[in-house]
């Protein structure tokens, strides 16, 4: 079968390689749609970073590695062992590889394995990849025949526009429960006002989220021009540019003059960074998404005098992924329009990643039609 590889820096390779086998208590699942994320174009741009060079710790794979962990995708076989999910089942999986054994998974921070790694960054074959989650009423009634089962969500091909709808939006389920997990962990309470920094497809997810769970002062700074549209049609309230606009001045206007209470740094810049410590108020907290390229710099008595928080936050826990499809049954929460592109698998290299550095402002998700 076919499957894009990393090689290495601006290297990716539309490779032959050999078809998986289905072993007991597994299940083999041929991907439908993948989502190109951030990391995998930092990865194309100026890795290896994240992905291995050398065996990693969990899969013993290393570069070159199948790239992609934003995917949903279709069952194709069961294991033996396996009865709680069958072939033609659609399926989305939580990629994250952990050990369970370690004092963080034990804890419930999967996300924080001391050994963790990524199905489609640090190989293909994550032993604890995904977690059991059940299917809401909600959704049962607004789209009868799915099942949510197992190690992932579950779509039985009822009606074929429906699901390849529904596969297709499985596919930014990952990225929303980044931003879903980011809100939860932060100290965000219904009433207060945000600041967040950055329309990308992250930036985006946070104001969806913020969005469902009733912030009626949504800030963003950005600035792209398409990007502050789609910031204005997710929900924001007031979308700032920094290049125009006194970021901290506007803010604490926004804000009754004391700064926002959160502000969430989805951009992972050093401008930005400086803007957003200084726009949050006393006791406020600034939560850091970005994976940053490089060290940033912070003056500590910024955060002292007046008592202001920087945390940071990474991918997502149990319950964040089944949160997110929860919120897309209500309708509460409506992501379809941040699919800006469909790609096929050798278009990836000039459509994908290159159109994702040249022309990333008019772009939020670009999906790789794979299976669809």
């Amino acid at each position: 079968m076919q499957a894009l590889r990393f090689h290495g820096q601006k290297d990716i390779r539309l490779e032959e390689v050999d078809i998986p086998t289905c072993g007991k208590g597994q299940v083999k699942i041929k991907p439908a749609y993948v989502g190109i994320c951030g990391t995998d174009l930092h990865e194309y741009l100026g890795g290896a970073n994240i992905m291995p060079t050398s065996p990693h710790r969990m899969t013993g794979e290393s570069v070159p590695l199948t790239l992609g962990h934003e995917f949903s995708g279709v069952i194709e076989e069961v294991g033996e062992g396996v009865d709680d999910m069958k072939t033609g089942d659609r399926v989305v999986v939580q990629p994250i590889i952990y050990d369970g054994t370690c004092g963080a998974c034990k804890a419930g921070f999967i996300n924080c394995c001391d050994k963790n790694g990524f199905v489609g960054l640090s190989g293909a074959l994550g032993r604890r990849a995904g977690g059991a989650h059940r299917l809401t009423q909600e959704l049962r009634d607004s789209h009868p025949g799915l099942n949510i089962l197992g190690s992932g969500w579950y779509v039985p091909a009822v009606h074929a526009l429906m699901c390849k709808r529904l596969t297709s939006l499985l596919a930014l389920i990952e990225p929303l429960a980044v931003a879903w997990h980011a809100v939860n962990m932060s100290p965000y309470t219904k009433g207060d006002s945000v600041l967040v920094l950055g329309g990308g497809p992250i930036g985006l997810a946070v104001i969806q989220t913020l969005k469902v769970k009733g912030c009626d002062r949504i800030i963003v700074s950005e600035v792209a021009p398409r990007r502050k549209e789609f910031a204005k049609q997710f929900g924001a309230h007031y979308v700032l540019d920094p290049t125009k606009d006194d970021i901290v001045a506007r803010v604490r206007e926004i804000c009754d003059g004391q700064g926002a209470n959160v502000a969430f740094d989805a951009a992972g810049v050093q401008a930005g960074l400086d803007q957003a410590i200084l726009a949050i108020r006393a006791r406020g907290t600034l939560v850091n998404i970005a994976v940053w390229e490089k060290a940033a710099s912070l003056h500590p008595n910024s955060l002292v005098f007046r008592e202001r928080r920087y945390m940071g936050v990474a991918t997502y826990v149990q319950g964040d992924f089944q949160d997110v499809i929860d919120a897309i049954a209500s309708g509460k929460l409506q992501p379809a329009d941040m699919i800006t592109r469909k790609i096929s698998m050798d278009e990836v290299e000039e459509k994908g990643f290159k159109t994702l550095v040249h022309d990333k402002d008019n772009h939020v998700k670009i999906l790789v039609e794979v299976c669809p």
